[in-house]
Order: structure tokens, then sequence, then C-alpha cells
């Protein structure tokens, strides 16, 4: 997981909030460790205001979708990044950890 530049690891749900405000864009995501289940990762999406995608490679499912799985998170970021996937706005613009130098 740390591999992906969008993995920002253990931090709160208000720091995830404030990074995709910062972000501006609908579409913006990042994946964070899970707070309440531990191993558990949450992919979170801005519009309007921060959504969470489920945690554990599955997605919370529009009325009418079929449930999902996913093995890795990248096959999940792939399916959802195509508009009418089942969540209200395609994951359009990756928030990248910011490394120090």
């Amino acid at each position: 997981m740390e591999s992906l530049s969008v993995y920002h690891g253990a931090i709160s749900r208000e720091t995830c909030e404030m990074r995709l405000c910062e972000a501006g864009k609908d579409g913006s995501y990042l994946i964070r460790d899970s707070e309440s289940v531990p191993g558990a990762y949450c992919l979170c999406v801005l519009l309007k205001c921060v959504t969470q995608v489920n945690e554990q490679y599955t997605e919370n499912k529009a009325p009418g979708q079929t449930k999902r799985l996913f093995r890795k998170v990248k096959n999940l970021i792939s399916a959802f990044e195509k508009p009418d996937q089942g969540i209200a706005v395609p994951l359009l613009y990756p928030v990248t950890v910011q490394k120090l130098c």
C-alpha cells in the first residue's frame, strides 16, 4: 500500500477532510488507514463535502448497483476513475502525499 502515491497512512478523518478540501475539486481522492477497523483502508472522495468509500476494498453502492469486491486497491481506483460506476463522482484528481526532503 505504501507504494501508492495517494496512500496517506494513519491520518485522522479531520486531516483527510482538510487535505481533500485543499485540493478543492470534486473527484479529488486519497486513501488512508481506517480509524475504526484495524488493517482496513478508507478511500475518501471529495464531492461538495467529504464522502467515504467503504473499507476493505469494497464500496458504498448506489441503489440498484451490484456489490463489487476488489483484490487490489489499484483495481478499485481504476474501476472508479470511470463515470457511472456506482459512486457519485468518478475518481478524477489524486491527492498525493507530499514527500519531505
